[in-house]
């Protein structure tokens, strides 16, 4: 079953293109859901702009990224059009799905649950399969075959396992404040046995440190920020220690940039959200890219 056509409920221009966003109805998730595009401005009538997914966090939906990053400044010199999907499916009123911010509503943690209570909760597939044949079907002015994946947190999380496991389909990876060992954490552990049940081998398939280990032929760096005054952090919820050290075990090219005294909000992503872009641009839009490296 196709998805339906996407409806545009909001428009804002911005650095001379579009924040444009749009709802359709998701036969994966079995609910409405809205996503947002940035696009980019056109030189061109048959121009195409490549892609970068963006997926947020823990309690965020399409909207936080697009209001609160700045990343459509760079996108829009870039020519790289921004993805930015909601982070679970809503409207179901499943028992208990808003009962807490790290479970349900706002936390789907892009996995495909297979505990029946939760079989809506397919965000893998969503992102994945749905939304970039969605994007192609209805978009012309998008090259969905030239994508790259982002994310901060739970996001992070989301863009490394997906990219991880689809490096045909990516060009790219970053992440900000990922949560990279789940398995190992406590908002790993909540959502993964309430998604997934208690077998252990299947949480593996989302944990971006255990994929690591089995698809490390990347193409491009990893680029991961972490600011040290994050309290997720010092939490143990986040452990990117532990990612380093299964990166550097099958040599795959990771940059950790530890940032000293930022923590875990929007103000860490908008302070080197720039530096993201233009990682992915150099992937995307190699052509183009001049004195954009890092």
């Amino acid at each position: 079953m196709a998805s339906s056509k996407p409806t545009e409920i909001g428009s804002s221009k911005m650095f001379e293109g579009f924040n444009k966003r749009y709802k359709h109805q998701s036969p994966t998730l079995g609910c409405s859901m809205n996503f947002h595009i940035y696009f980019p401005p056109s030189t061109s009538p048959d121009q195409r702009f490549p892609v970068l997914y963006w997926l947020s966090g823990l309690t965020c939906n399409d909207e936080n990224f697009i209001i609160k990053s700045g990343a459509q400044r760079v996108a829009s010199t870039e020519g790289i059009a921004l993805i930015v999907p909601d982070t679970s499916p809503r409207g179901l009123n499943v028992e208990g799905e808003a009962d807490s911010y790290d479970f349900g509503v706002g936390a789907g943690f892009y996995l495909n649950a297979t505990v029946e209570k939760w079989k809506n909760w397919q965000m893998y597939d969503y992102i994945v399969k749905e939304l970039p044949q969605l994007l192609s079907d209805n978009f012309p002015q998008l090259d969905t075959s030239r994508a790259s994946i982002s994310g901060h947190s739970m996001g992070g999380h989301g863009a490394l396992t997906i990219y991880l496991k689809n490096l045909d389909k990516y060009k790219s990876v970053s992440a900000f404040a990922p949560i990279v060992n789940p398995i190992n954490c406590p908002w790993g552990q909540k959502a993964f046995t309430n998604y997934l049940g208690d077998d252990k081998t299947a949480w593996e398939e989302y944990d971006a440190t255990c994929l690591i280990k089995k698809f490390n032929d990347v193409a491009a760096t990893i680029m991961i920020d972490q600011g040290d005054d994050d309290k997720f952090f010092h939490e143990n919820q986040l452990l990117p220690n532990k990612f380093d050290e299964a990166c550097r075990n099958v040599k795959a090219p990771l940059l950790l940039r530890m940032q000293p005294g930022y923590d875990h909000s929007y103000y860490f992503i908008a302070s080197f959200i720039d530096d993201h872009i233009r990682h992915h641009a150099q992937a995307l839009n190699p052509s183009r890219v001049g004195n954009s490296r890092i």
